[in-house]
């Protein structure tokens, strides 16, 4: 190649190499201008999809449940008043996603945020102490409320959550869906609330106004009657629901 052209052909590839660098340079000025939060869903997304991909090890998990065993309990029933939540078969899909939530800042509660915080659970891990937790036994001792509200909280939720939650409030694995049947009484009534008020970021805008369309009767009702289901569409349902079903 002739001196010219030789130096022609640098110029062309710095030239390009600058130009590439721009570009590069320009992307991540790009990324570092998106909000924290853009920023925080990308990762939890893709750690969720690692998770989601992992072939879950049961006796692993159950080695990494003894940590959550100290407050949930050894057999993942919870607390009956409601402090603490029962996990003891609600769906794996459900549980990861929680547990991501918690770690960006998706859904806040200190202890959970501390225990995901301090242990640093792999994706690995969080998929064999999911899969573990959600074959646990559910017929576990449940807290609920007085009874008197049963048939209101029936009717509630027949009208605004058996859609998508199902017929006996067993949730949906594939679609990540919570199981609510058979969970403590305090903790729906809680968990409600704190969605309406804003203390559940990661709930849905529309779920969000579902709910509070709820009044106090409405949600204390609801959250006695979702206490006292089996959690099976086979199940039989509370005399609440059989009163209240489409004929």
């Amino acid at each position: 190649m002739a001196a010219g052209g030789f130096g022609r052909y640098t110029n062309a590839v710095r030239k390009g190499s600058y130009r590439w660098l721009r570009v590069a340079g320009a992307a991540l000025l790009l990324l570092s201008s998106l909000p924290i939060e853009v920023r925080a869903l990308s990762t939890a997304q893709q750690v969720l999809a690692q998770i989601r991909h992992s072939t879950p090890n049961l006796e692993r998990g159950a080695e990494v449940f003894t940590g959550c065993a100290a407050c949930h309990g050894s057999d993942g029933g919870g607390t009956r008043d409601g402090l603490v939540p029962r996990l003891a078969g609600q769906h794996a899909s459900v549980l990861q996603k929680q547990l991501v939530d918690y770690r960006y800042d998706r859904r806040w509660d200190p202890r959970m945020q501390a225990v995901v915080d301090q242990h640093s659970l792999s994706p690995e891990a969080i998929a064999d102490v999911t899969a573990y937790i959600s074959q646990l036994d559910r017929d576990v001792g449940i807290g609920t409320g007085d009874g008197s509200l049963l048939q209101r909280g029936a009717a509630a939720y027949l009208r605004s959550c058996r859609a998508c939650h199902g017929r006996a409030a067993q949730g949906d694995a594939a679609r990540a869906m919570p199981r609510l049947a058979g969970q403590h009484y305090e903790y729906l009534r809680r968990q409600i609330y704190d969605a309406v008020d804003g203390r559940r970021p990661n709930f849905p805008p529309s779920h969000i106004r579902l709910l509070a369309r709820l009044d106090r009767d409405d949600i204390a009702g609801l959250a006695d009657y979702l206490s006292r289901l089996g959690g099976s569409p086979e199940a039989s349902a509370p005399q609440a629901l059989k009163t209240t079903q489409e004929p």
